[in-house]
């Protein structure tokens, strides 16, 4: 059995297959942790959702993790979005992949599947959030802080409030060199969002998938057909 971890998909459903099928090459007896953000920016929100859920159809032992985008357009499908949910281009991009011109149209199969994403997540040797934690809080108000889990883009790591497990998140695109330095000094909180989505950002652009027992880091370049997004 192996674990892996990746986060920010974005879209980005080429890249991600390859990644399973390709390189991973997952078994049904391996753990797939992704730390949220399946949605927005990239070209195929619907079909990242779609393989997602076939895989977990299929037996396949992956758990999803709920991203701040991921949030962002269940707010918008129930009305409680704003003309800030993502961009126009964001918006458009979005919407297109399902087929519909309003969030509100979204198929209620892939709104119920984002209702029940967790926050966070306990495994051995790790905790799994999407963007962290705020430190500063009493323990249990930490990790009840829903909206930081999905938002904080900086923290001062506190090894003692996770019982000694690491931290994996995602959220804050950061170049892969850094990335992998973080990896081989095997820091006590790892950010793995090597920024897939931002294909014309060569210091990003990447699919970060790491190892949990071995601590190895794969990158994988981004392989999707061109789709308007700005350089970050």
């Amino acid at each position: 059995m192996a674990r892996y971890a990746t986060t920010d998909l974005h879209g980005c459903l080429h890249t991600f297959r390859h990644a399973v099928e390709t390189k991973l090459r997952l078994r049904a007896t391996d753990e797939l942790y992704v730390l949220g953000d399946y949605v927005n920016k990239g070209p195929d929100s619907r079909g990242v959702l779609d393989y997602l859920m076939q895989l977990q159809k299929a037996g396949f032992q992956v758990c999803c993790l709920r991203g701040n985008h991921d949030q962002d357009l269940l707010d918008a499908a129930h009305g409680r979005d704003s003309v800030t949910w993502a961009s126009a281009d964001d918006r458009a991009l979005t919407l297109q992949s399902f087929g519909v011109k309003e969030a509100a149209h979204i198929p209620e199969s892939y709104l119920r599947w984002l209702d029940a994403l967790p926050y966070q997540l306990d495994i051995q040797g790790f905790t799994l959030v999407h963007a962290g934690f705020d430190f500063r809080l009493p323990p249990q108000q930490m990790r009840q802080d829903w909206n930081t889990m999905l938002n904080i883009k900086q923290f001062v790591f506190d090894a003692s409030r996770l019982q000694g497990r690491r931290l994996l998140h995602g959220h804050v695109p950061t170049p892969t060199a850094e990335v992998q330095r973080q990896v081989d000094a095997r820091q006590g909180a790892i950010g793995l969002d090597t920024g897939c989505v931002y294909r014309h950002n060569p210091e990003l652009a990447h699919l970060a998938v790491l190892d949990l027992d071995s601590f190895q880091l794969q990158l994988y370049p981004n392989q999707e057909e061109p789709y308007p997004i700005a350089r970050r």
